[in-house]
């Protein structure tokens, strides 16, 4: 479906250009975006990637990984029925999916690419997403956010009254996203078309079991009190930040407990892991190396990948700008929006609907101009509000899907992508109606 999809955008793009007398404008934009790829994505992402793999293989030495997955076990069996329950693969998904819970993408990628390499090793189709992977990427295109703190701080940026607001609304669309990118990524498994047979039996070595049955040493006798003690001084430190904000309303105090959570979460877990690790014994720089090895292996690989999306996503961008100039565009685009006034979605979100499964950067541009639009309300009119809510309910699923299946080198998706499709459908759905309801 990848295929039919990528080469649509790249001859729509071209048409365009060639009717609107802009190809030179769409050539630029494919080369920028590739430049782009490569120079603003991948080389970034190695040294995030060598942090976040490091930090992974200490809380793997260390037994967090195992202990998170255990705790857990009776919801990931259930959505992972093909992945062993002790598996280092379990534990990786459930550290993605709560970086995502929180907004920490910078944390969630490196997490989630680290979750895929342990479900390559399982999987029995080479070159082929096995149900799990799918699984997974429809969970993380949904992409369940407690808090869209980003989303939050362009509202702020912006002068909203009230820029919390979104969060309760978004949590409920992401929800339903949720649940329904669940509910098709396992209907469509069944479906003939979807079938994947297995070519290979999975070897015990490639697999990881040796490393999820690796000996642990016990914690110190005076862990505990420690680990307590750091906790009790994040605490504090939160404390200090909430307080320090000058808070005064409910609002205000709300926002200054989520900036707080936002700025402490990343070095939470970046000393944490490690801290626990050194006090089992196990000597935290030398794996933190050998994690961080990775970083650069993973990021090269998803190079071709990134390219290959981000030029047909920049160049239909670059054709849909020229054409914006021309009447019979904007007819077309008139007779959408009155389609879409007459079953009372909002017309003005139209291009952050279409752009958001594509593009995050896009999306956002697209959003921080909605919101500063004193026209249709400015950052706290309906269409900001329901603009907002969208943003934290959806993911940029070919993004996700490019980065995340090219990190292992999988080509053929399967049902990835109508999983995906339909959960970002449902979630924006979800989120229009939700600020229709409360909003009126």
């Amino acid at each position: 479906m990848l295929n039919f999809i990528w080469l649509g955008l790249i001859l729509i793009a071209v048409v365009l250009g060639g009717l609107t007398g802009s190809l030179d404008a769409v050539t630029l934009a494919a080369f920028k975006a590739a430049e782009t790829a490569v120079m603003s994505l991948a080389l970034p992402l190695i040294g995030l990637m060598a942090i976040w793999l490091g930090i992974m293989r200490i809380a793997e030495k260390a037994g967090l990984i195992q202990v998170l997955a255990r705790a857990l076990r009776p919801l990931m069996t259930r959505l992972f029925p093909e992945v062993p329950p002790e598996h280092p693969a379990m534990g990786a998904m459930l550290l993605n999916m709560g970086a995502n819970m929180l907004g920490l993408a910078n944390a969630a990628t490196p997490l989630g690419l680290k979750a895929m390499a342990h479900l390559e090793k399982l999987n029995r189709t080479p070159g082929t997403a096995s149900n799990a992977m799918c699984t997974f990427l429809a969970i993380n295109t949904s992409s369940i956010q407690l808090i869209p703190a980003t989303t939050v701080a362009y509202l702020a940026a912006a002068g909203a009254k009230d820029p919390t607001w979104i969060i309760g609304p978004a949590f409920l669309a992401t929800l339903g996203s949720t649940i329904v990118a669940v509910a098709v990524v396992k209907w469509l498994a069944r479906w003939p078309q979807y079938r994947n047979l297995p070519t290979r039996d999975v070897v015990s070595e490639e697999d990881g079991v040796d490393e999820v049955l690796e000996v642990v040493p016990p914690l110190v006798r005076w862990g505990w009190i420690v680990l307590l003690a750091y906790f009790g001084l994040f605490a504090y430190f939160g404390f200090q930040m909430v307080s320090g904000a000058g808070a005064v309303t409910i609002r205000e105090t709300v926002l200054a407990v989520i900036k707080a959570i936002s700025t402490l979460a990343v070095p939470l877990l970046l000393s944490f892991f490690p801290l626990y690790a050194a006090l089992r014994k196990i000597p935290v720089y030398e794996e933190f190396v050998e994690g961080a090895k990775e970083g650069f292996a993973v990021a090269t690989r998803i190079i071709p990948f990134l390219v290959a999306i981000l030029v047909a996503i920049g160049m239909v961008r670059a054709a849909f700008a020229a054409s914006a100039k021309f009447d019979w565009f904007n007819q077309i685009t008139g007779a959408i929006s009155s389609g879409l006034t007459f079953i009372g979605i909002p017309p003005d979100l139209l291009p952050l609907i279409l752009l958001r499964p594509l593009s995050g950067s896009g999306s956002s541009g697209i959003f921080n101009e909605l919101i500063r639009n004193p026209v249709i309300g400015g950052p706290d009119g309906l269409v900001a509000r329901t603009a907002g809510v969208l943003m934290g309910s959806s993911e940029t699923t070919f993004y996700v899907i490019a980065v995340y299946f090219g990190s292992v080198g999988i080509r053929r998706t399967r049902h990835a992508i109508p999983a995906g499709l339909l959960a970002d459908l449902m979630g924006m759905i979800t989120a229009i109606w939700i600020c229709r309801v409360m909003l009126g």
